[in-house]
């Protein structure tokens, strides 16, 4: 038997349908995840929340800044797939600093008089122009607020060529006293102006260095977990640990399993620490991305790090070798299409909104976010982002400990007692 060329295993059917059956299933579900979410966001669109604002402050009766907004929410041509919402500038501002707004719809404040002023007869000159104003978020993500935009832009010449059909009929056989330049501009009189409502600084990544920072420290986390699971498991003697051509073993030190994920999570607990702090200097620090409240970018860093590893290293526990592909799938395959950050939720399918409610890269997302493009206010996703942490990390905290203790219960040990023999371990 000595003799037998270990590439007769090839030759085993269970060998090549156990592992076809598990890729396969992860390559049809990473395609499933990554392309589904993406592949037609406009048609998947829902009440993607735009702002709408009148300033027009009207000329004696008439407000047209009124009418267009009024128009503009009581349309159906969206099919319900935009939510104006009606506001004024304070509230819109506020709205575009919270990422609450992927863009907004402005009618200025001399709109309705620079639109009377084309169908005056006493006017010289070329009119001025009236104008209406599309704003733009990236910072609440760029196909989002790309989304909005083509909305609002469409909404506002929409609304140009009603008021302008308007105009026509008013004006009448005025017309032909009108200038030439005012006559031109009557069917279509308003111009349309395209402006950033909340604009970032130029080392942001245009919106998106809050989803690749909150992405790098997700799997950071992830990476880690296996790591840690592999060297406490050789720590303990449970497995050996190959260091290129030479192999080490340690003695067997018995642990239950509820005391192997204590070790780990406090192992994990105490280097996101250094980690968290190596992920900001080489973010900030090296690679110049723009940022403040670095104390508290810091510490959201590392706890962000330690529950998703902690996480990890619980489905690494319960599931054993399995637990990879679950903590991949978890904190990768569904995680990435649902964060928010490229394709916004509101553009998501039903499956993936759902997902999106508790995975964890769109709450760590949500808060770095925050911290990031919104001066660390609560309500733009940092408080979010801290209570779906300590959810995240109570649950795994229940379900690890919870399994692993009826396993020891059970007497299902890693190496059952019985088996056990004296055999001398060589020391590492």
């Amino acid at each position: 038997m000595s003799g037998m060329s270990p590439f007769r295993v090839l030759r085993a059917k269970p060998l090549w349908i156990a592992n076809g059956v598990i890729t396969g299933v992860l390559a049809l579900l990473f395609a499933v995840f990554y392309v589904g979410a993406n592949i037609d966001p406009v048609d998947h669109m829902t009440k993607l929340p735009v702002g709408l604002v009148n300033a027009d402050k009207g000329a004696g009766q008439v407000n047209l800044g009124a009418q267009i907004t009024e128009s503009i929410r009581k349309s159906t041509a969206n099919g319900g797939k935009i939510d104006w919402k009606v506001m004024d500038e304070r509230e819109l501002k506020e709205e575009l600093g919270e990422g609450k707004l992927f863009g907004a719809l402005v009618v200025p404040a001399d709109f309705t008089s620079s639109v009377t002023a084309l169908t005056s007869t006493t006017t010289t000159g070329a009119p001025a122009r009236p104008t209406l104003t599309v704003l733009t978020n990236q910072s609440a993500g760029s196909i989002g607020s790309g989304l909005a935009r083509t909305a609002t832009t469409r909404a506002a010449e929409s609304a140009s060529l009603q008021v302008g059909k308007e105009l026509t009929a008013r004006s009448g056989a005025q017309q032909a006293k009108l200038p030439a330049a005012a006559r031109v501009l009557l069917a279509d009189p308003a111009a349309v102006t395209v402006k950033d409502g909340h604009p970032l600084d130029s080392h942001s990544g245009l919106g998106l260095t809050a989803f690749y920072y909150a992405l790098t420290l997700v799997v950071v986390g992830m990476l880690s977990a296996n790591v840690i699971s592999g060297q406490v498991d050789h720590a303990l003697g449970y497995t050996h640990n190959d260091m290129g051509p030479r192999r080490l073993h340690r003695p067997l030190i018995r642990a239950t399993r509820v005391q192997t994920l204590a070790i780990s999570t406090t192992l994990m607990a105490g280097l996101s620490l250094l980690m968290g702090t190596l992920v900001m200097a080489g973010a900030v620090g090296l690679m110049g991305m723009d940022a403040s409240h670095l104390p508290l970018l810091w510490l959201y860093s590392v706890c962000a790090i330690a529950v998703a590893g902690i996480g990890a290293l619980t489905l690494l526990a319960v599931f054993g070798t399995p637990g990879m592909l679950v903590v991949t799938l978890v904190f990768i395959g569904m995680a990435v299409p649902t964060a928010g950050a490229t394709t916004p939720i509101e553009a998501l399918p039903g499956f993936y909104r759902f997902l999106a409610e508790f995975e964890p890269l769109r709450q760590i997302t949500g808060g770095i976010r925050s911290i990031l493009y919104y001066d660390a206010q609560g309500d733009a996703g940092l408080t979010r982002g801290w209570v779906m942490m300590a959810a995240a990390l109570a649950a795994a905290a229940l379900f690890g400990f919870g399994v692993l203790g009826w396993y020891d219960r059970k007497g299902l040990h890693r190496i059952p007692v019985e088996t056990t023999s004296e055999k001398t371990a060589v020391p590492a």
